[in-house]
């Protein structure tokens, strides 16, 4: 089974998403977004970026 992304509602009463793995584990979440389609609109455009990206190492 694929990670999923879920769209939620903090505390504060802002929309946030957050990725989960296959096993549960919370791998990445995102900023806070007034609105729930823009929580989504940040979820989908961290799908759509990560499909192609490579990972590379950096210094601290």
């Amino acid at each position: 089974m694929a990670g999923k992304f879920e769209i939620y509602q903090d505390r504060a009463g802002k929309y946030r998403f957050r990725l989960k793995a296959s096993n549960g584990q919370i791998v990445a979440s995102g900023e806070a977004y007034e609105s729930k389609a823009n929580a989504k609109k940040g979820a989908e455009s961290v799908q759509n970026a990560a499909a192609g990206a490579t990972i590379i190492e950096v210094d601290s």
